[in-house]
């Protein structure tokens, strides 16, 4: 985790010097987004072959998560608000922050599982909470005398964008075109390589230079229950459930380590879209960032520690 912690607090240190301003995010993130990861994401899947995908861990990891979901939901109250929170309890920054960890801990076959987890979670995971909040929404429409929201449209649209998405889509893409066998020519490989190797570094700066911006503020009690949830009690759960279906090794390690991770920025953009407490997930998405820096670094350490 050491070079994970002193890219972020290197970013961080640029932000809050004004050397990269706010305004400035927003491209850098369309660059690391758009650009780099597509290069990274697409060029480790095109050499990997159906045979050695392993999704019952990815699996196991949604019917966690989900499970979760729905305990959230209770507590939250069962309302449109109370989907929005549950969802950033559970859906974990495994791109920006995900995939440079995994790659230095765990190495290419600790991403390759990583990424398989990717390719499904926002197909999954938001599709999901969108059913869960548009059925609600609905509910709650009727209930103040509005027509009833056409449900089978919506879910259509949400798991369509899921699908259609700058994440799924190049592993996707890499994983049909390695069953072709042809591999990537060097004139090809080698700027893909670059990129990819460049994103894990300017990722983690980026979530550095972000948290130099962020503002807590008066969000702080609510934001700290949703880290503490997002950051300890998900990857504990995972670690459990996990041991007992017989996960072990990298397996069990990958899944625990995604469950660990910050809350995603596509929470964010969820919260945005519906106009349901978007400074609260604001504020959870800084919190649990600065939160994982130990969270993470701990659950690493004591992964090795569970018994064979």
């Amino acid at each position: 985790m050491l070079p994970v912690i002193l890219l972020i607090l290197t970013g961080f240190a640029a932000g809050k010097a004004g050397l990269v301003r706010r305004e400035s995010v927003r491209d850098l993130t369309h660059l690391v987004f758009l650009l780099l990861s597509q290069a990274l994401l697409f060029r480790t899947m095109s050499s990997v072959h159906l045979e050695r995908l392993s999704l019952q861990p990815v699996l196991a990891y949604f019917a966690l998560a989900v499970a979760l979901f729905l305990v959230m939901l209770v507590i939250y109250g069962r309302d449109s608000r109370a989907s929005v929170l549950a969802l950033a309890s559970i859906f974990s920054n495994t791109l920006m922050i995900g995939v440079p960890l995994v790659g230095l801990a765990y190495g290419p076959e600790g991403q390759v599982l990583l990424f398989t987890l990717i390719s499904l979670h926002a197909l999954i995971v938001l599709t999901f909470a969108t059913v869960v909040l548009e059925v609600q929404m609905a509910h709650e429409q009727v209930q103040a005398g509005g027509a009833p929201r056409h449900m089978a449209r919506t879910v259509g649209l949400a798991m369509r964008n899921a699908v259609l998405h700058p994440v799924p889509l190049p592993i996707l893409a890499g994983l049909i075109y390695a069953q072709t066998g042809w591999g990537l020519h060097p004139v090809i490989d080698k700027p893909l390589m670059l990129m990819g190797s460049a994103f894990g570094p300017v990722a983690l700066l980026l979530v550095g230079i972000t948290l130099s911006h962020a503002r807590v503020g008066q969000r702080f009690a609510s934001a700290l229950k949703i880290s503490i949830v997002k950051t300890l009690v998900h990857p504990i759960l995972m670690a459990g459930a996990g041991w007992m279906l017989g996960m072990r090794g990298l397996h069990l390690s990958v899944m625990v380590v995604a469950a660990a991770l910050p809350v995603g920025a596509n929470v964010f953009l969820f919260s945005q879209r519906y106009q349901k407490e978007e400074e609260v997930v604001t504020a959870s998405v800084a919190l649990s960032t600065a939160m994982a820096l130990i969270s993470v670094s701990l659950v690493m350490a004591l992964l090795p520690l569970l018994p064979a």
